[in-house]
């Protein structure tokens, strides 16, 4: 019997520098899917919910900081065995707090020529590319 259609989940993602220039990562919690991998932070989207407006939800619920700037970056779809993917991937240039793992889950600040090498999900590799490719943007101070 083939396989029923993929579900697709809306995420919205942020990338967030620190002052040296090292980009936030996250590490997924056991019991979800791609466990133990890394990941830009954020989330799915709830219904009726704009990126923007997920993307600020899920960073205050994930790190407990308020975005206060950030730029779209990237758009695109990823589909896995089970799943699609369709990600939408902010650049965050201003927010106000400290980001911290508000649900247990591990952060690090990692250098962008480091992320191909550290386990990061296979659906990021677009970001990584980009962020590769792009000159550093320093981020915005409040």
């Amino acid at each position: 019997m083939p396989p029923g259609p993929k579900s697709v989940i809306a995420v919205a993602a942020g990338v967030l520098d620190d002052a040296d220039g090292r980009v936030l990562i996250t590490q997924r919690r056991a019991g979800s899917h791609a466990a133990g991998r890394w990941e830009f932070p954020g989330g799915k989207l709830l219904a009726g919910e704009s990126p923007g407006q997920g993307l600020a939800r899920e960073l205050e619920e994930e790190l407990g900081i308020l975005v206060q700037h950030a730029d779209p970056l990237i758009a695109y779809r990823h589909e896995y065995d089970q799943r699609i993917v369709d990600l939408h991937v902010w650049r965050v240039l201003r927010y106000r707090g400290q980001p911290s793992g508000r649900e247990g889950q591990p952060l690090r600040w990692i250098e962008v020529a480091d992320l191909l090498s550290c386990g990061l999900l296979p659906a990021d590799r677009p970001i990584v590319d980009l962020l590769l490719a792009e000159p550093r943007r320093p981020r915005e101070l409040p």
